[in-house]
């Protein structure tokens, strides 16, 4: 395939960089097979303990030069990687739809959620600022500033391969850090791509080596990072399993976490919504990259008036969907990640209906032609109980529950009654119930949205989520704080020594 030629990633097999610089290593070999048509595309080897070693010392003799460059210098570099991203935007967004499965105008959509970041950090190197605060002392004068924290580690998973290390390796380089990324070993030459990309804008801007590195490997890197006290933060973004396993360890050292884990999101669709805008939301949310996006939709909470209406409109557009392969437009949703993740679908099927759910839209497993890599899954729709088991647990697929309420009360309730949250939508017209949705008595989740779905954020604004979300806030806003230390000065520019609160200390 061309792209893959475009982005020289079969070129060596090496997985492990410090930016130009590849290593050699010992560590486990990770193959990547495309869910699309279960073909083998490229083979990487893994970082053993001295190659992940090598990459930290390096990364820790870069942070010593580049923290020193001016924030806007740091920033034109950055400036350079998003026009670089342009120029590979058509075949990186290939990779990422053929490597992790999600249809080609969301590959695209990713890369060009990279370029957005990369606008957004060159105009946040020259805001890097901090306050000014009036003295209780007289002749004092104080302030606070931010200052870099050093080397960050970013551990991404497989359904955004290379939009979130985007988030979070810009703010860190304006910031003045310097980023080892561990890409999912689901999507490693995701990874690798990226590297070759913004070598060549760090090769030309002589940024030091070390500043970039990649550490490709399975789950002992990922514990080899949160485990190092060389690595202040930690920004890992997966699992709520995964994420307490991470906190626990980086909090053990006292480090920083910045966690980005499950979601459990829901739409309420009020009696007084429009339903063209309802549906809309509810399909892409539910059915967009096969239903492993951590804003996708996984629970519908519909007003009982408008129920059976909007279950007949939302079966009938389910009945329009087109699955198949992504990289072709025609087809809306493509397959999931890998075979285990196809046996979390089935068995998540086989929960709901034990318990009690009713199928309006069965699921299943797709063969035959096109369909040979075995990750091809119906979406599907369920109606069921927001206490089954297997609702308040997130599955990574296409499966839509949907519920009624009566009351604006009992449908928050419902939406908050799960262990996440993440993200969170309703759909009305009701100006009230749209205010009372975002007041401090409405959603529980980071991100609460009206007459929008749960899926998808633009970076503007803080990304992450709160209960068994993690608390992260990534991306927007001023999310960049979390990538620096913040210092507190005052300054007595008299010949006297007053102290503070009053106390006296006569000598």
């Amino acid at each position: 395939m061309e792209f893959l030629k475009a982005l020289k990633i079969q070129e060596l097999n090496a997985g492990v960089s410090t930016g130009s610089v590849w290593l050699k290593s010992g560590g486990e070999k990770i193959a990547s097979f495309s869910p699309v048509d279960g073909k083998l595309i490229g083979t990487v080897n893994g970082s053993d303990r001295k190659a992940y070693d090598t990459c930290i010392n390096k990364a820790q003799e870069a942070f010593i030069e580049w923290r020193n460059w001016p924030a806007p210098k740091r920033g034109e570099v950055v400036r350079q990687v998003g026009e670089e991203l342009r120029k590979n935007k058509a075949d990186l967004g290939k990779l990422v739809s053929y490597e992790m499965g999600k249809s080609l105008q969301e590959g695209l959509g990713e890369v060009q959620e990279m370029i957005d970041i990369c606008d957004f950090a060159v105009g946040l190197s020259r805001q890097l600022h901090g306050l000014t605060m009036h003295s209780e002392r007289p002749g004092h004068r104080m302030y606070e500033q931010y200052h870099p924290l050093g080397l960050v580690g970013i551990i991404s998973a497989f359904n955004f391969p290379v939009a979130v290390w985007s988030w979070n390796s810009m703010l860190a380089w304006v910031c003045g850090d310097v980023a080892i990324w561990k890409p999912s070993e689901k999507t490693p030459l995701c990874g690798i791509a990226c590297q070759k990309i913004i070598q060549t804008v760090f090769k030309k801007n002589s940024v030091p080596e070390g500043v970039s590195c990649l550490v490709s490997g399975g789950r002992e890197v990922g514990e080899w990072m949160s485990a190092d006290t060389r690595i202040p933060l930690i920004s890992a973004t997966g699992s709520t399993r995964m994420g307490k396993a991470v906190g626990a360890t980086v909090g053990q050292r006292l480090g920083r976490s910045l966690l980005e884990l499950g979601g459990n999101n829901a739409i309420i669709i009020s009696k007084d919504a429009d339903l063209n805008i309802a549906l809309t939301a509810a399909t892409f949310g539910a059915v967009g990259t096969a239903g492993q996006r951590c804003t996708t939709t996984r629970r519908l909470i519909i007003h009982e008036k408008i129920y059976t209406k909007f279950k007949e409109k939302l079966a009938h557009a389910y009945a329009q969907l087109k699955i198949g392969n992504p990289l072709l437009e025609k087809n809306h949703v493509g397959p999931l990640i890998d075979t285990d993740a196809v046996s979390l679908y089935t068995h998540a099927i086989e929960a709901c209906k034990k318990a009690g759910g009713k199928f309006i839209v069965e699921g299943g497993v797709l063969k035959g032609k096109g369909y040979e890599s075995g990750c091809y899954v119906k979406p599907c729709i369920a109606e069921a109980q927001n206490s089954f088991a297997i609702v308040q647990h997130e599955t990574f697929a296409p499966i839509l529950y949907i519920m009624k309420y009566s009351t604006l009360d009992e449908a928050i309730a419902l939406q908050n009654g799960v262990p996440q949250g993440l993200s969170s939508s309703i759909i009305t017209n009701n100006l009230q119930e749209a205010e009372w949705f975002l007041s401090q008595r409405g959603s529980d989740c980071g991100i609460a949205n009206v007459n929008i779905g749960t899926s998808g954020a633009e970076i503007g604004g803080a990304f992450g989520g709160e209960k068994e979300t993690g608390g992260g806030r990534e991306s927007g806003s001023d999310a960049w704080k979390v990538y620096m230390r913040r210092q507190t000065n005052t300054i007595n520019y008299t010949d006297k020594l007053p102290l503070a609160q009053g106390i006296r200390f006569d000598l």
